[in-house]
C-alpha cells in the first residue's frame, strides 16, 4: 500500500517545489530559488502559512508591486539561462491581474514562471468574494482568465489532488527548452487550506536537466547542402544560443567556417564584442558591418532566434532574392519561420553536428575578409558615437561611453524599453555570455530596476548595472527599495530626457509634430521639476545626479565602492541619437494627412515597403 501524509493543498505544493531539483556544473542546487510574495485575503492563510513553514529550502522574497516581483523572478530565470527560476504569488483581483503583463513578458521571450495567483471559492458560497470578477454569462471565470492568453500552460486547481498531475505538466513545460514558458495555477482559496492524504512519492527529489534534441538525418542533409553551396554565408545568434550555453560551440563553428556571425538583442554576448568574426547588432538597432552583411547574405543561418521584426528589418533587410534560411531552432514554430530550411535541434548540439559533418568547408576568404573591414569601419564611427563631449545634454550614447570607460565588459548591463536598446544593442561592448542583459522581446517599460534585483539575485558575486530613462523610472520604481531591504546592490543610470524622447523621435521621423510624448509638449498647467535623485534617496538608495559626462564617471567609479544600490541621474538630450548603423522599420505612415510633413514621410514608406517580400 502506498505510504500517504495529510497535508493541506498548499503545503503539498510548497514541498513539492522545495523537492525539485538542477544540476548545474556538478553541483545539485534548488530548481526554484524562491517565491516572490505579495500576500492578501486570496493567499494568506493557505499559501502564506505553507511557505512559512518551507522558508529554510524556499525562500520567501517580499516585494512592493506584483508586476515588479514577477519581472525579478523572470530576469532570474533570463541570468540563469533558463537553468533555475522563480514562483510568483499574489491574492485575487488587481494583485492577479498586475501579473498580466510580466506574463506576456515570459511568454514571448520564451521564460520559465511559475504563477501562484489566489483564485475564488471552489465551494462557490460565499460568492462574490471581495475582488472578485463576476461574468454574467459564465459562473467558471475569474480575473486569472486575464492570464489564459499569456500561459504556456493554464490551470483552474478546484480539488487539493489536483495538485498533483498539475505539478506534473507545469514541470515538464517550465523546463522544456522548446515549449517553455509562464507556467499559471489558479488556486482557489478554499482549496488551499483543504486536506488531502498525498502519496509520499509526490515530495521525492527530482533533478530536471536540460532536454538537448539532436537534428533529424535528413534536415541536417539539407542545411549541410544549404551551406556548402553558400557563397556569403551569415549566422544570426539570437537567445536560444544562450539559453542553451552555446556561445563556445558558436564561436568554434564560426572560426573553423570564417562565417560572420551577428547578434539580435537576445543573442548580444553570445560572442564577445571584440571576437573578430562578431559583427555585432543586426537588424533595426543594428551595426553597419553586420547589416551591410545581411544583405547580401544568400545563407542565413538562424540560430535561436524568433527572427521578429527588428531583427530583420520587417522583413526587407535580406535583400538577395537568392538567399536561403537554415532555421536553427529547439521550436519547430521558429525553425520553420519565413520558409526556412528547419533544422529542430538544441542549439549547441546542432552547431557541433553541423561543424563535424563540414569538415573543412569554409566560407569564401573574400567575403569573410569584408566582413572585418566592416567591422573596423563601424568600430571608428561607434568611437565617435560614445566619445564624451562638452554638450550641455550628452545623447544617450556619450551617456553609454562613460558607463562603458567607467565600468567596462565585466558588468551585467540590463536595459528594456525606449530609446535605449537602439543605442545599447549596438554600441555596448558586451563581454561573457548573459553580460548583456535586454529585454525587448516585449519592450516593457518599468523591467530594468525589478530586473536588475532578479539578476542581482542570480549573480551575486557580480556587478549589475541598469539602464533606463524617466519614463521607465517613473512607471516603476518602487524595487529600489527591495533591493535596499535585501541587501542587493545595483548600479542605476538614470537618463533624463523630461518625456519619452523615443516615441517621440519616432513621432516626428513619421511626419507627426511633437505631441503627448516630450512633457513640454503634453497638456498641462505646470510642467513637475522631478528630482529623481531625492526620490531614489527617499527609497532607501545612495542618490546623486551629475552635471556632466566627467561627473557621471566620476560617480560610477565611487559607486563601486558603495555599500548598496546607486542611483546616479544625468540630464540627457531627446532629440539626439546615433545615425551610424541602424535600418528601416516597418511602423505604418498615414495615408491621407492635412500636413505636408506626413504626406512627404508617406511617399518614403511606400518606396520602403516594396523591399519587404511576403512570406520570404
Amino acid at each position: 500500500m502506498t505510504a500517504t501524509i495529510r497535508l493541506t493543498m498548499a503545503q503539498a505544493l510548497t514541498r513539492y517545489l522545495a523537492a525539485q531539483k538542477t544540476a548545474i556544473d556538478g553541483e545539485t542546487v534548488p530548481i526554484f530559488a524562491g517565491v516572490w510574495a505579495i500576500f492578501g485575503h486570496g493567499n494568506v492563510a493557505g499559501l502564506g502559512e505553507a511557505l512559512w513553514h518551507v522558508s529554510d529550502e524556499l525562500p520567501t522574497y517580499r516585494a512592493h508591486n506584483e508586476q515588479a516581483m514577477t519581472h525579478a523572478a523572470i530576469a532570474f530565470a533570463k541570468a540563469s539561462f533558463r537553468r533555475r527560476m522563480m514562483a510568483a504569488t499574489t491574492s485575487i483581483g488587481p494583485g492577479a491581474t498586475n501579473l498580466v503583463t510580466a506574463a506576456a513578458l515570459a511568454h514571448v521571450n520564451r521564460l520559465p514562471l511559475l504563477l501562484l495567483p489566489g483564485d475564488v471559492f471552489a465551494s462557490r458560497i460565499p460568492d462574490p468574494v471581495l475582488q472578485q470578477v463576476e461574468d454574467f454569462g459564465d459562473g467558471t471565470v475569474s480575473a486569472n482568465d486575464c492570464l489564459r492568453p499569456v500561459s504556456r500552460y493554464f490551470d483552474r486547481i478546484t480539488r487539493p489532488e489536483q495538485i498533483v498531475p498539475a505539478m506534473a505538466r507545469a514541470m515538464q513545460v517550465l523546463t522544456d527548452p522548446a515549449d517553455c514558458g509562464p507556467v499559471t495555477l489558479a488556486l482557489c482559496q478554499d482549496v488551499q487550506a483543504e486536506a488531502y492524504d498525498y502519496p509520499e512519492t509526490f515530495f521525492e527529489e527530482r533533478i530536471w536537466t536540460p532536454r538537448r534534441p539532436r537534428p533529424d538525418s535528413g534536415e541536417l542533409g539539407r542545411a549541410l547542402d544549404a551551406l556548402k553551396a553558400a557563397r556569403n554565408p551569415l549566422i544570426v545568434a539570437g537567445g536560444g544560443v544562450l539559453y542553451s550555453q552555446a556561445s563556445a560551440a558558436l564561436a568554434a563553428f564560426a572560426e573553423a567556417t570564417g562565417t560572420p556571425v551577428c547578434e539580435t538583442q537576445g543573442g548580444k554576448s553570445a560572442l564577445p564584442d571584440d571576437h573578430p568574426l562578431n559583427m555585432g547588432a543586426v537588424g533595426v538597432t543594428g551595426t553597419s558591418a553586420a547589416n551591410s552583411l545581411a544583405q547580401e547574405a544568400d545563407l542565413i543561418l538562424a540560430v535561436g532566434t524568433r527572427l521578429q521584426d527588428f531583427t530583420t528589418g520587417s522583413w526587407a533587410l535580406f535583400q538577395n532574392g537568392d538567399k536561403k534560411i537554415v532555421g536553427l531552432n529547439v521550436q519547430p514554430f521558429d525553425a520553420g519561420k519565413h520558409r526556412a530550411l528547419p533544422l529542430v535541434a538544441d542549439a549547441r548540439e546542432g552547431l557541433a553536428e553541423l561543424s563535424s559533418a563540414l569538415g573543412g568547408w569554409r566560407t569564401p576568404a573574400a567575403w569573410t575578409d569584408d566582413a572585418k573591414a566592416g567591422k573596423t569601419s563601424w568600430r571608428r564611427d561607434a568611437d565617435q558615437a560614445l566619445a564624451a563631449t562638452n554638450a550641455a545634454l550628452p545623447s544617450d550614447a556619450q551617456v553609454i561611453g562613460a558607463v562603458q570607460r567607467a565600468l567596462g565588459s565585466d558588468v551585467t548591463l540590463l536595459h528594456a524599453a525606449g530609446g535605449l536598446p537602439g543605442e545599447l544593442h549596438k554600441l555596448w561592448r558586451a563581454g561573457a555570455p548573459g553580460s548583456y542583459h535586454a529585454e525587448y522581446g516585449y519592450s516593457t517599460m518599468g523591467y530594468e530596476i525589478a530586473g536588475g534585483l532578479g539578476v542581482k539575485l542570480a549573480k551575486p558575486d557580480g556587478e549589475v548595472v541598469v539602464m533606463l530613462g524617466d519614463g521607465s523610472y517613473l512607471m516603476l520604481n518602487s524595487e529600489i527599495a527591495t533591493s535596499v531591504m535585501l541587501g542587493v546592490k545595483l548600479t542605476i543610470v538614470l537618463l533624463d530626457n523630461r518625456g519619452f524622447g523615443c516615441i517621440n523621435r519616432l513621432q516626428r521621423a513619421t511626419g507627426g509634430e511633437s505631441f503627448n510624448n516630450l512633457l513640454e509638449h503634453t497638456r498641462h498647467e505646470t510642467l513637475p521639476q522631478i528630482d529623481f535623485a531625492a526620490h531614489a534617496a527617499s527609497l532607501g538608495a545612495i542618490a546623486v545626479k551629475v552635471a556632466s559626462i566627467a561627473e557621471l564617471e566620476g560617480a560610477l567609479e565611487k559607486a563601486k565602492g558603495n555599500d548598496r544600490t546607486t542611483v546616479i541621474v544625468i540630464d540627457t538630450d531627446p532629440l539626439a541619437s546615433t545615425e551610424a548603423g541602424g535600418y528601416w522599420w516597418d511602423v505604418a505612415v498615414p495615408e491621407v494627412s492635412e500636413r505636408a510633413e506626413v504626406l512627404e514621410k508617406r511617399r518614403a514608406y511606400e518606396d520602403a515597403v516594396k523591399l519587404q517580400r511576403l512570406g520570404d
